[in-house]
């Protein structure tokens, strides 16, 4: 199985303060150059392909959206959007969609600081619209800054009707900031309590669609990571506009992220070669799998050293508090309060994220 990223553009309607737009058109054209026929025949070489449409904003070129699904044989499909052009694909297709993952961070005052005002009022309509026309998995994918409350943040994509809520970290490709002071302070304490608000609707029998929580728990109570959980170069792949083959999809310009291309075929990487000697030993690498390729290639460049450590200091802490709800969690499975099934989880279905 291997997760298939497929840009329809690299173009963007909006210019959100974290990513700063479209891309450089010389990098990532704006409009599919490559036959697509060379693509289906390598996505169809693959029995359980799971297919997720990126961009720039991928709604911007819905024909090519449409020609995929109606042309390509896949397991599941799926795309991430900004979520403010959904009226642009029929809703026939939307509900042929497994999995839809709507960009938005949180409250109305988060969301449009970073996206734009008026942003939050367009994607909670969308994800309304979404959910009339019969999508049956919405994900929120939040970008997580100095003005998240991680708690109060999830809980309200959650309200809002969100069938799972996944984050990144604002942290290496952006400009450095106080991250620990931030964590410490914030964020941390905000994690601890979205795992005891978890574990409270586990004893419930209810399991709260928080990606990173449930993915975590997913690795200690069955398989773990091999490599960073999104499966860049390994279990996923991009496919940019000019047909290159990446193991990131936001690696576009970097040469040791080619893996191929659509018209002479590609190979994965051994993930194991690219883990530095810090990830292959540390404690937590069954959960974390090395966090982010990008961030193991390119982290030092943007952040430097200390920041790298700074990033990876969270990341532990992060884990290490779910882990503290491991043993009770293995309880209430073993008591049958939920199954053991109802906390796998893979997310390479869903191209989420498990470590922020």
């Amino acid at each position: 199985m291997v997760l298939w990223l497929v840009f329809t553009t690299g173009a963007c309607n909006l210019r959100c303060s974290y990513c700063g737009g479209s891309f450089n058109p010389r990098i990532v054209p704006w409009r599919v150059s490559y036959n697509p026929v060379r693509l289906k025949e390598l996505i169809e070489g693959d029995p359980e392909a799971v297919v997720v449409f990126y961009g720039g904003e991928p709604l911007l070129n819905p024909r090519f959206i449409m020609w995929m699904m109606d042309n390509v044989k896949a397991s599941r499909w799926g795309i991430q959007t900004n979520g403010t052009l959904t009226e642009l694909l029929p809703a026939s297709y939307w509900r042929r969609m497994d999995t839809v993952l709507l960009s938005i961070d949180g409250r109305r005052e988060v969301t449009d600081a970073h996206r734009g005002v008026g942003v939050y009022d367009r994607v909670v309509r969308a994800l309304r619209r979404l959910k009339a026309i019969g999508v049956g998995r919405v994900i929120a994918r939040m970008a997580v800054t100095s003005l998240t409350d991680i708690y109060l943040d999830v809980t309200h994509l959650l309200d809002l009707g969100f069938n799972l809520v996944h984050w990144q970290l604002d942290v290496i490709w952006d400009g450095k900031w106080d991250l620990l002071g931030w964590a410490r302070s914030s964020y941390l304490p905000g994690i601890r309590r979205l795992t005891q608000l978890f574990v409270g609707r586990l004893r419930e029998g209810v399991v709260l669609g928080i990606v990173p929580i449930l993915g975590v728990l997913s690795a200690y109570l069955h398989k773990p990571y091999t490599g960073p959980p999104c499966g860049a170069g390994y279990r996923s792949v991009a496919v940019s506009t000019d047909g290159r083959v990446l193991a990131c999809p936001i690696a576009v310009r970097e040469d040791w992220a080619n893996l191929g291309n659509v018209n002479l075929g590609f190979k994965v990487m051994n993930i194991e070669d690219h883990l530095p000697e810090m990830c292959r030993n540390c404690e937590y690498r069954r959960y974390c799998g090395g966090r982010c390729l990008y961030a193991i290639k390119e982290g030092e460049r943007y952040w430097g050293v200390d920041g790298v450590k700074a990033v990876d200091y969270v990341t532990r802490e992060t884990i290490r508090i779910i882990l503290e709800a491991g043993p009770e969690v293995k309880e209430l499975v073993d008591r049958g309060v939920v199954k053991a099934s109802d906390l796998y989880y893979d997310p390479i279905l869903d191209s989420t994220e498990v470590i922020p």
